[in-house]
C-alpha cells in the first residue's frame, strides 16, 4: 500500500480485522470438527463440548509456533508482499468459507489460507514470490491428512473391536463414553497446535508488514485474541458442520467416534511437531470414513462425501482466484 503513516495505520487495522474475520469463519467451518463425533454420540452436550474445545484449542495454540512460522514465512516471501496481499487473501477465505458454512460443508481453512496467500502473492509479485520449501510441507500435509487419517481410522477401530470383542455393548459404551471425551479433547488440542496457529501467523505477518514489529514474533495477546475469535465462531455457527460430520457422513457409535478422534488427533499432532500445516477437516473426515468403511463400504454416505471432497478440490482455485482478483483491483487504485 503506497500510503503515508496515517494511512498505513488505517490499512493495518483493516487487514487485522479481516484476519480476525477469517479466524471467526474458521470457528464456523474447521474448529467444530474436534467435537462433531462427541456431540453426535452424546458423550457430551453441545454446550459442554464447545467449552471444552475452546479451552483446549487455546492450550494447543500455546504448545508451539512451528506451523505459524511456516504460514507467515514459508508460503510467500514476506519481503515481497505487503498488507494488500494479506488483506486480499483474507477476503478470499471469508467469502469462500462463509458460502461453504451456509451449506454445512466442512472446508479446509488451511488450504483456503494457503491458496489465498498464493493468489494474492502472485498478483503482488508474480511466481517468484512463492517459497517452495513451505509448499513441500503443504503437500506433505495433504498426504498426512488424507492417507494417514483414513488408514489410522481403520487401524484404530480394528484395535478397539479386538480389545472389547468379549465385552457387553452397554459396558463398552459406558467405558468409551468417558474415553471419547478424552479423545475429543485431544482433537481440540491438536487443532489448536496446528490450525489454531495459522491465522496467528497471518496476524504476525501483518504486524511485521505494518511496521509494528521489526521481526517475526507472535505476542501472547495475539494468541489469546485469535483463539477467542475462533471459539466465538464455533459457538455461533459451527452446528451445521457438526451435523454434517457427526450425523450425515456415517452413523457413529461411541467406540467408532473414539477411534476416529484418536486416529485424527495423533496424525495432526505428529504433523504439528514437524511444522507441517495440514487440514483438521480433512484428517477427521477421512478418519470417520475409515472407521465407517471398516464396518462396510455402504455405511459411509458417499453422496455427502462427494460434496465434501468437491469443496476440498475447489478451495484452492476459488480462494486463489478471489484473492488474486481483490489484490489486482486494489493495485489499480495505488
Amino acid at each position: 500500500m503506497k500510503v503515508g503513516m496515517a494511512g498505513l495505520d488505517t490499512g493495518l487495522i483493516v487487514v487485522l480485522l479481516l484476519i480476525l474475520g477469517a479466524e471467526f469463519v474458521n470457528g464456523w467451518t474447521d474448529a467444530p470438527n474436534a467435537i462433531a463425533t462427541t456431540v453426535s454420540t452424546r458423550a457430551l452436550s453441545p454446550t459442554k463440548a464447545v467449552i471444552m474445545a475452546s479451552v483446549l484449542n487455546l492450550v494447543g495454540v500455546f504448545s508451539g509456533t512451528a506451523v505459524a512460522k511456516t504460514i507467515a514465512q514459508g508460503i510467500v516471501d514476506p519481503k515481497a508482499v505487503d498488507l494488500t496481499t494479506v488483506g486480499g487473501a483474507m477476503v478470499g477465505i471469508i467469502l469462500w468459507s462463509s458460502l461453504a458454512a451456509h451449506w454445512g460443508i466442512p472446508t479446509s481453512e488451511s488450504h483456503a489460507l494457503v491458496a489465498g496467500l498464493t493468489g494474492a502473492g502472485l498478483a503482488t509479485a508474480g511466481p517468484a514470490v512463492l517459497v517452495w520449501d513451505g509448499w513441500k510441507k503443504v503437500l506433505l500435509g495433504l498426504l498426512f491428512s488424507s492417507v494417514l487419517g483414513f488408514i489410522g481410522g481403520r487401524i484404530m477401530i480394528g484395535m478397539v473391536n479386538r480389545v472389547f470383542r468379549d465385552a457387553s455393548p452397554g459396558k463398552v459404551r459406558r467405558l468409551l463414553q468417558g474415553l471419547q471425551i478424552f479423545s475429543s479433547g485431544f482433537v481440540a488440542f491438536s487443532h489448536g497446535s496446528n490450525d489454531g496457529q495459522k491465522f496467528m501467523g497471518a496476524f504476525a505477518l501483518a504486524l511485521f508488514l505494518g511496521g509494528v514489529q521489526t521481526e517475526f514474533t507472535i505476542p501472547s495477546w495475539v494468541i489469546y485474541l485469535c483463539a477467542a475469535m475462533m471459539a466465538l465462531g464455533t459457538v455461533t455457527g459451527g452446528w451445521r458442520i457438526i451435523r454434517t460430520l457427526g450425523m450425515r457422513l456415517t452413523k457413529l457409535k461411541t467406540h467408532q467416534g473414539f477411534a476416529a478422534e484418536m486416529a485424527a488427533a495423533t496424525t495432526i499432532e505428529a504433523a504439528s511437531r514437524l511444522g507441517i500445516p495440514l487440514s483438521t477437516t480433512h484428517t477427521i473426515t477421512v478418519a470417520i470414513m475409515g472407521v465407517g468403511a471398516a464396518r462396510r463400504l455402504s455405511a459411509v454416505r458417499w453422496g455427502v462425501t462427494a460434496r465434501i471432497v468437491a469443496a476440498w478440490i475447489l478451495t484452492f482455485p476459488i480462494c486463489g482466484l478471489i484473492s488474486w482478483t481483490v489484490v489486482w483491483v486494489m493495485r489499480l487504485f495505488d
